[in-house]
């Protein structure tokens, strides 16, 4: 899992570095929309090697809309980071982005009874500290 999420991490990182350079002279909606069908042929394409057929036919009305609502939330999400990625710095705004870790661990608690224990407190006020720290304007 962690190899996995560090991984994760590492591209979110040239990500958005990435998508900046790539907004030069554009809209920021026409940028995510660009970048959006390049995901889906991607992930479509990684679906199609990667995930059996056999394993489609277990996909429930539950996992249709719970998934399909993570994608709703997905594309707000994208918007938003795009909008504002044309407008302010990748350091910025992609730390405030993560800052979405302590919006997960509360929701996890709250909807999903998750364990929060002292060091995930200690972390989510670090990231918190951080994100006031460089979003402030000096």
């Amino acid at each position: 899992m962690l190899k996995f999420a560090v991984l994760s991490m590492f591209f979110a990182g040239f990500t958005s570095v990435i998508a900046k350079v790539g907004l030069t002279g554009i809209s920021g909606e026409l940028g995510l929309s660009v970048r959006t069908l390049f995901v889906s042929v991607l992930v479509l394409g990684f679906a199609a090697v990667a995930v059996p057929l056999h394993e489609w036919s277990t996909l429930t009305r539950s996992n249709i809309t719970w998934l399909g609502a993570s994608g709703l939330t997905t594309t707000l999400s994208w918007i938003f980071y795009y909008k504002a990625l044309k407008l302010g710095d990748v350091a910025t705004v992609a730390l405030i982005d993560k800052g979405s870790v302590v919006v997960a661990i509360i929701l996890a608690w709250l909807l999903l009874k998750e364990t929060i224990s002292v060091r995930v407190i200690m972390g989510a006020l670090l990231i918190i500290a951080g994100l006031l720290v460089i979003a402030k304007k000096p």
